[in-house]
This record gives C-alpha cells, sequence and structure tokens, in this order.
C-alpha cells in the first residue's frame, strides 16, 4: 500500500514508511512558519496525514483539491508558505528532534517542491475536498513538541490524546 500526493503533472507516490517520514519533517517546518489562517488550515490537513490514526496508506491529498483562496494574491501566498515550509524542512530544521535520520526524504521533498511549484492554484475552489475549513485549522500546540495539532479534528478521531509525535514516538 501507498499514499499519493499528487499535482497538476506530478504524483509523490510514498510507501507508509515514506509517508510518515514526509509528514515528520515537514510538520515541524509548517509548525515554525504558521501564522495566517491558510497555514493553520493546511497544518491541520498534514495531521489528517498521520497513518497510526487514518490507517496505513489511506492518506495522501491532491493540490487541487485545496481551497488556495478566493484572489489571486490569497493562491500566491499559499503557495508560497507550502514551498517555504518544505524549503525550511529541506535544510533539516529540528531533524534531532525526530529520534531517527530521516532516509531518503531530500527527495520527496524535492519532488513536493517541484509539484507545488508547478500547480496552477485554481481560481474557484469548487474542487474542494477534504481541505480542512477555517473551523478545523490546526491551531493547538503540543507543550511537548512544539508542532501543530488539529484539536477540532482530532476529537472526532480515535487515540488522539497528543500531537502526531507524541503519537508514534511516546506512548
Amino acid at each position: 500500500m501507498s499514499s499519493i500526493f499528487s499535482g497538476d503533472s506530478h504524483d509523490l507516490d510514498l510507501s507508509n514508511g515514506a509517508t510518515a517520514v514526509f509528514i515528520d519533517v515537514l510538520m515541524p517546518s509548517v509548525s515554525g512558519l504558521a501564522s495566517e489562517d491558510w497555514d493553520f488550515r493546511f497544518a491541520a490537513l498534514l495531521t489528517l496525514q498521520d497513518q497510526t490514526v487514518m490507517g496505513r496508506g489511506a492518506v495522501g491529498f491532491g493540490l487541487a483539491e485545496f481551497d488556495w483562496g478566493t484572489t489571486e494574491r490569497e493562491r500566491a501566498r499559499a503557495k508560497d508558505f507550502v514551498l517555504r515550509a518544505t524549503a525550511l524542512a529541506a535544510s533539516g530544521h529540528r531533524w534531532s528532534e525526530l529520534g531517527y535520520h530521516p532516509p531518503r526524504v531530500l527527495n520527496y521533498l524535492h519532488r513536493f517542491t517541484t509539484m507545488v511549484g508547478s500547480c496552477v492554484p485554481p481560481a474557484e475552489s469548487s474542487a474542494v475536498r477534504g481541505f480542512p475549513g477555517p473551523h478545523e485549522a490546526a491551531t493547538a500546540s503540543c507543550a511537548r513538541h512544539r508542532v501543530l495539532s488539529a484539536l477540532p479534528l482530532r476529537s472526532a478521531l480515535p487515540l488522539r490524546d497528543g500531537c502526531f509525535l507524541c503519537d508514534r514516538w511516546h506512548p
């Protein structure tokens, strides 16, 4: 089984383990840079990629399904946020806190950057399916790991007492 993250003409097809690593390195960067409502919604989407809760091989998303914003400026800013967060993750930001060395993740991040970079966010967000709404934004932060978690989403999911790092590495 695998998880697929898709863009306009690119896909990132990752094994279950690779998906976990990809989210593990991306989430601290997203958490560190988030400042606008959209950023916290994107963080919530990433929390939904936790296979320990959602099921192995049952996660993934398509960039065309995002609510990128209603104006060209909002769409450009959202895309820039994802690219900045991915670049920060690729720099090794907080990898030492993961408890392991993330193998091959630079390749995944590079491919994701290519995907996002070539994505043309739709002018209308009528295709939005599964992108967290404003009321589902990840506005809470795990005090122990300093990463955002989506409490409104987590309350509907079983076994969600902490962030993805609490759940995976510190049961």
